[in-house]
C-alpha cells in the first residue's frame, strides 16, 4: 500500500472540526447574551438567565472536552456527533421551550461520554483513572441541568436548581483544567529545561496533583449546597494555594523563549486566582458570578485558546505558535477576566464595562477561529 492510499484512509481528526466550531460560539454567545438584556427583546431567548452558562459550559467546553479527547475517528462516528453537538445548539439558543432544544444537549453529553470515558479505563494510577469519571460527571450535570429546568422539580437542599448546578459544573471543568493543564505543562517544561542542562526535579509533582484531585472533587459535590459554603469555600483557598505552589515549581521563568509554555502557565494562575476568589466569596457569603467569572474567563479563555492553537500548530506547521499571536490573545482575555470582574454582581448597572468585556472576549475567539481554519487548511494540503 503506497502513501497516497495511506493517507486517504486516514481517519479525521475531531478537533479541527469541534476546536473552530468551540471558538465560533464563544465568540458570538457572549455578546449575544448581553444584547438579549440589554436590548430588552430577549432575542435570542436561550441565552438569558442560565442560559449563556448552559451554553458556555455544556456547548462550548464539552466541545473542547471532545476535540481534545476524542482523537482520530471515523466519519461515522465524528460527523454524526458533531451534527448532534450543532443542532443541540442552535435549537437551545433559538428554541430553548421546545422538547427538542431539551434533549438534544443531554443526549449530546451522554453520547460523547460514551465514546470518551472508556479511553480512560486504561489508566493504572488512581489519579489518571479520575479523568472519566469526573468528564462522565460533568456530562451528567448537562442531563441534571435539564432536569432542574425542563421537569420542574422543586430547588431544595435535596435538589439544586439550575444555578447551582452551574457552579458544580464549573468546580469539575476548574478539575479537569488543572490536571489536564498540569498533564501538559509538566513534561514540556522539563523538556525544555533538559535542552539547557537544569534538571526540573518537580514535574508532575504527584502528592499535591493528588490533593488537587480530593480537595477539588470534594467541592464539586459541596459547592451545589449553601449549607456546605464555609467548607467549600475553606477548600478552594486551600486548592488555590496548592495550585501556586505547584506553578511556582515548574520555573517557568527559566523558558522565556517558549511563550506557549508562559500563557499556559498564566492560565494555570488564573485558576489560582479564580478559585481564591470563589473560595473567599463563600466564605463571606457574597455573590459567585464575578469570582466564577475569573474561572470561566481568565482560566478557561487563557487556556483553551492557548491549547486549541497549541495543537493546532504544532499538527500544521510541527512548531508552537509565535510568541506575538498568543500573547496578544491572552491579553485580550485579561482584559476580558478583568472587566467582566469590575462589572460585579450587577453587571448591567455598569453595560460598559460587560459590553467591553465581551468585546475582549469576542475578539480573541474570532482570531482563534480564523486561525484555525488556516491552519486546518494548511494541513489538508500537506497531506495531499
Amino acid at each position: 500500500m503506497n502513501k497516497s492510499d495511506n493517507r486517504r484512509k486516514q481517519k479525521p481528526q475531531a478537533f479541527w472540526l469541534f476546536f473552530p466550531a468551540a471558538s465560533l460560539l464563544a465568540a458570538i454567545s457572549v455578546p449575544l447574551s448581553i444584547w438579549a438584556v440589554w436590548s430588552g427583546t430577549g432575542w435570542p431567548a436561550g441565552l438569558l438567565g442560565a442560559g449563556h452558562g448552559h451554553e458556555l459550559i455544556f456547548g462550548f467546553a464539552l466541545a473542547l472536552v471532545a476535540g481534545y479527547t476524542l482523537g482520530p475517528q471515523t466519519a461515522a462516528v465524528l460527523y454524526p456527533l458533531f451534527a448532534l453537538w450543532l443542532a443541540a445548539r442552535l435549537s437551545w439558543i433559538f428554541f430553548p421551550d421546545t422538547l427538542l432544544a431539551q434533549l438534544l444537549g443531554p443526549a449530546f453529553a451522554l453520547l460523547l461520554a460514551w465514546h470518551v470515558v472508556p479511553r480512560f479505563n486504561a489508566a493504572k494510577k488512581w489519579r489518571n483513572k479520575m479523568v472519566g469519571p469526573l468528564i462522565l460527571l460533568i456530562c451528567l450535570l448537562a442531563v441534571a441541568f435539564w432536569l432542574s429546568t425542563a421537569v420542574n422539580l422543586p430547588h431544595t437542599h435535596r435538589w439544586p436548581g439550575p444555578f447551582k448546578l452551574m457552579h458544580s459544573a464549573i468546580t469539575g471543568l476548574l478539575l479537569l483544567m488543572t490536571f489536564m493543564a498540569g498533564r501538559i505543562i509538566a513534561p514540556a517544561v522539563a523538556g525544555t529545561l533538559e535542552k539547557k542542562g537544569v534538571p526540573l526535579e518537580a514535574r508532575v509533582q504527584p502528592r499535591i496533583e493528588g490533593m488537587l484531585i480530593v480537595v477539588l472533587g470534594c467541592s464539586v459535590f459541596l459547592v451545589a449546597f449553601p449549607a456546605a459554603n464555609p467548607i467549600t469555600g475553606s477548600l478552594l483557598v486551600v486548592a488555590s494555594g496548592l495550585i501556586t505552589l505547584r506553578t511556582l515549581r515548574w520555573k517557568l521563568w527559566l523558558c522565556p523563549e517558549r511563550p506557549d509554555l508562559l500563557v499556559l502557565a498564566a492560565g494555570y494562575l488564573w485558576l489560582a486566582i479564580g478559585t481564591l476568589a470563589t473560595g473567599i466569596a463563600l466564605l463571606r457569603g457574597t455573590a459567585l458570578a464575578p469570582s466564577l467569572h475569573l474561572i470561566t474567563i481568565g482560566a478557561l479563555g487563557t487556556l483553551s485558546t492557548s491549547v486549541m492553537l497549541r495543537l493546532a500548530w504544532q499538527r500544521s506547521h510541527r512548531k508552537a505558535p509565535a510568541a506575538g499571536e498568543v500573547f496578544s490573545i491572552a491579553a485580550l482575555v485579561v482584559g476580558a477576566a478583568t472587566t467582566r470582574f469590575m462589572a460585579g454582581e450587577l453587571p448591567f448597572g455598569a453595560p460598559e464595562l460587560l459590553w467591553l468585556s465581551a468585546s475582549f472576549w469576542a475578539l480573541a475567539y474570532l482570531w482563534v477561529t480564523l486561525r484555525l481554519c488556516i491552519l486546518a487548511k494548511h494541513a489538508k494540503n500537506r497531506r495531499k
